[in-house]
């Protein structure tokens, strides 16, 4: 009897065995077919092509150009991402131009950078309309880039992430460990969401880069004197002047010396007394006869 029951368990389990392998194997074909479904309903999408562009060239007025730049790329449905111009001195020299001024000569470079955005349909229209402002293009280049098969692979792992996280939270409770695995599945969902956007933007937009500069420009301008020589009085005032403050400097000196009457009056006495005891002491000196040979 037990030997039945015991070959009965046997087969029972075999049979849910094989039961359960052929529910994977159905799901694994499932699972495969539906990616081959999207590979192929993706076959028939829309290529997801890129274009930048870079141009460098020459301009009469690198001011105006810009403002010309702004006007077109407006028409056509653009936008400046990006601007600036530069402007460095190459050589600067100030000349005499009058008594109290100086003309200033001053040669320079300007250069101006843009970055912008424009539909992709209007980007030839809107680089021949440059090369028309332009008095000397330097360069010119076109990149295009298939996103097409990155569009896909977002698209499926962002499709397969939400799958995932919908069966997760079916089992997951509060205290699962499942719940950050959850997190992490749907913030991966979101930036792959968010990179297609990207990659639609970057589609729909194309992205310019211009580099144009002009010529060396000289200016010249008038500006004040910095020169403090220049700004001193004329010869016959300043000698007036100075004889001035030469006998201003000799009454100090006078009074200043006035100060010190106590010192001279002492030197004096002392010259006095000294002379006297040398004289004193040369008189009484005996000077010897002197005999005749």
């Amino acid at each position: 009897m037990k030997r039945h029951f015991a070959l009965v368990a046997l087969a029972a389990m075999i049979f849910f065995g094989c039961n359960s392998e052929k529910k994977a194997e159905m799901a694994d074909y499932a699972a495969a077919d539906t990616v081959s479904a999207d590979l192929s309903s993706t076959d028939t999408a829309a290529e997801k092509m890129t274009k930048t562009a870079d141009m460098r060239f020459r301009v009469k007025d690198v001011q105006q150009t810009k403002q010309k730049l702004s006007e077109t790329l407006k028409k056509q449905g653009g936008l400046v991402m990006e601007f600036s111009i530069s402007s460095a001195v190459k050589d600067t020299e100030k000349v005499k131009f009058s008594a109290d001024s100086l003309q200033e000569i001053t040669s320079y470079t300007t250069d101006g950078y843009l970055t912008a955005r424009i539909p992709a349909e209007h980007l030839d229209e809107f680089t021949n309309a440059i090369a028309k402002m332009a008095v000397f293009v330097d360069n010119q280049s076109l990149k295009m880039e298939d996103r097409s098969l990155a569009y896909v692979e977002n698209k499926l792992k962002a499709e397969n992430r939400q799958q995932a996280v919908t069966q997760i939270n079916k089992v997951a409770s509060k205290k699962s460990p499942n719940v950050q695995s959850a997190l992490s599945l749907k913030d991966d969902y979101v930036d792959r969401k968010i990179q297609n956007l990207a990659i639609d933007q970057q589609v729909k937009y194309s992205t310019i880069t211009l580099n144009f500069y002009q010529d060396n420009t000289v200016k010249t301008m008038i500006v004040a004197n910095d020169n403090i020589f220049d700004y001193k009085p004329s010869f016959f005032r300043r000698l007036g002047l100075n004889l001035t403050d030469g006998w201003s400097y000799f009454k100090e000196l006078v009074l200043f010396l006035s100060k010190l009457w106590m010192f001279f009056l002492t030197a004096l006495i002392a010259f006095f007394i000294i002379r006297y005891y040398t004289k004193k002491k040369h008189a009484k000196v005996i000077i010897p006869p002197t005999g005749n040979r």
